[in-house]
């Protein structure tokens, strides 16, 4: 079997980094194929997602995966990632019902463009269903993320005091003439107050990094980004992120659902931080042109 623990990630806040984020899609505001969101819409998420947090009492987290073909590395290390989250979750808030649901999708003309299996508290039964997926088709490089991304919205969300993350696994970007319908998906999942956290895998390109940063900010989530130092799978994009930490890929999913339950921002344990990217001094690092960029 594979070990647990292999992939690693950065994390980044773009509503922490607003300016950074702006001038991010300045640089890119001829990009085809990109969410329809307004700078209005992108305001108003930064003005309720920068502050403090209220503390939750229970945890919904989706997993929305691409599994065609490239994404079989992610895929393989991903199950068996999954089963010790859970398990890490449920021993570190021991008083907090958790519920898991999984959203795969595919592109059309695949064996299936989306398949779900709608939230449970069974986590061995989560568990299964994931073992027993695996990853084919997809052929040209965009898939059907809108389709996949609109049915994790629509799943059976607990409504109330929960933090409901959706953690979205993908490689590629939605097709180019489907910006409406995943600007429209991402506008769902706002309304509905789910936070997405994307986990870039490799392979992203420009649309999908726009794409997966737009839907983390202005849902409330932060973008997370496979990074080369687990050595598994294709070279990983480097990110135009220029200050984060680097842990495995379980201990940052771990600390984003934590930070979500409790409303505190904590950094990494000390034990778990394998390099970071940029020179933090007190959690920001100083950019060209004295910006500074805050850590997450």
């Amino acid at each position: 079997g594979i070990p647990g623990g292999l992939l690693t990630a950065g994390a980044w806040d773009d509503n922490r980094n607003f300016a950074l984020f702006e001038a991010y899609l300045a640089t890119h505001a001829s990009l085809a194929g990109q969410p329809e969101l307004t700078a209005a819409e992108r305001e108003a998420a930064h003005e309720d997602f920068s502050g403090a947090r209220e503390p939750q009492g229970a945890l919904d987290i989706a997993l929305l995966v691409d599994t065609t073909g490239s994404m079989g590395d992610e895929l393989a290390y991903l199950k068996v990632e999954l089963g010790a989250i859970a398990t890490r979750l449920a021993e570190e808030f021991p008083n907090v019902p958790q519920r898991w649901a999984l959203v795969l999708y595919r592109d059309e003309g695949d064996a299936y463009v989306t398949r779900s299996v709608d939230f449970t508290a069974d986590v061995a039964a989560f568990q299964a269903e994931l073992d027993a997926q695996g990853y084919d088709g997809g052929g040209d490089t965009p898939e059907a993320a809108d389709q996949g991304l609109a049915e994790a919205v629509a799943l059976s969300w607990s409504a109330g005091s929960v933090a409901r993350l959706m953690f979205w696994v993908a490689d590629a970007p939605h097709h180019e003439e489907r910006a409406e319908a995943i600007t429209d998906a991402m506008r769902v999942a706002r309304n509905r107050d789910v936070h997405i956290y994307p986990v870039a895998a490799s392979g992203v390109d420009e649309l999908a990094e726009l794409s997966m940063r737009s839907a983390a900010q202005l849902t409330g989530g932060r973008y997370l980004f496979l990074t080369d130092d687990s050595g598994v799978g294709e070279t990983h994009k480097e990110p135009t992120i220029p200050c984060y930490f680097v842990t495995r890929l379980d201990h940052a999913m771990l600390r984003m659902a934590a930070i979500e339950l409790s409303g505190r921002y904590r950094e990494p344990a000390e034990a778990e931080l394998i390099r970071t990217g940029g020179d933090p001094t007190d959690g920001r690092c100083e950019l060209a042109g004295g910006q500074q960029a805050i850590i997450f």
